[in-house]
């Protein structure tokens, strides 16, 4: 799964990256943790565009947004066949920007955590989904998922599972609503390169979602 991941980025990198039409107003974040507002890419008047999304994708049809606690990540294998997905699959897909991401590990006794990272590009992105959901009293939320599948040999020792990192040669299929062929988008949700991604140990800082500075991506002693 992935439960915490970091964005520490300039803006003029990030629209650069994406190719998107303006520069988002978005602060460093180093300890992102579900139910907090994240940033998506999606595609908006035949545009790139960043939206805020609550991470934990509420589906249309659910009666109570607290389902989102239990959806902040949907299995590469199944995400087209399961209710709480399907829909969003077909039509709203989203890339979630991040610098990497956090996993823990058991050793000496206890849960080390780790923080796993691209070695070559300081931006990455997590193939995600979104959703619009609105309560019986007309309260509207917009939510999303992030796309999880089985770890790569980096990241096989310390979970089994990792975020879809998406190729950038493969964004634009991803966020194409016309495109809703499993047998095209399903290929995309692979895990990413094993030379890609480096890992290392960082503070049990990180444990706790109120610890959000750059202390919790400094690596141990």
């Amino acid at each position: 799964m992935c439960g915490r991941f970091y964005l520490d980025i300039q803006q003029d990198e990030l629209k650069s990256h994406f190719n998107l039409a303006t520069s988002p107003d978005l602060i460093p974040r180093y300890n992102i943790a579900p139910s907090q507002a994240i940033a998506a890419v999606m595609i908006s008047k035949q545009e790139r565009q960043v939206k805020m999304f609550r991470w934990g994708l509420i589906p249309f049809w659910s009666k109570d947004e607290k389902i989102g606690y239990r959806t902040i990540n949907a299995r590469a294998e199944t995400v087209d066949k399961k209710p709480a997905f399907r829909a969003a699959f077909k039509y709203r897909r989203c890339l979630i920007p991040a610098s990497g991401f956090f996993e823990w590990k058991a050793e000496n006794g206890g849960k080390q955590p780790y923080c796993i990272h691209p070695k070559k590009s300081p931006l990455i992105a997590f193939a995600g989904l979104y959703e619009h959901w609105e309560s019986e009293a007309g309260r509207l939320i917009a939510s999303c998922t992030i796309i999880v599948t089985e770890a790569n040999r980096s990241v096989m020792s310390i979970h089994d599972r990792m975020p879809v990192i998406l190729n950038p040669v493969d964004y634009d299929v991803w966020l194409d609503p016309d495109i809703q062929d499993p047998e095209i988008i399903k290929p995309l949700l692979r895990p990413c390169p094993d030379t890609d991604i480096e890992t290392y140990r960082v503070g049990k800082q990180v444990n706790n979602p109120r610890n959000d500075d750059p202390d919790c991506i400094i690596p141990l002693a």
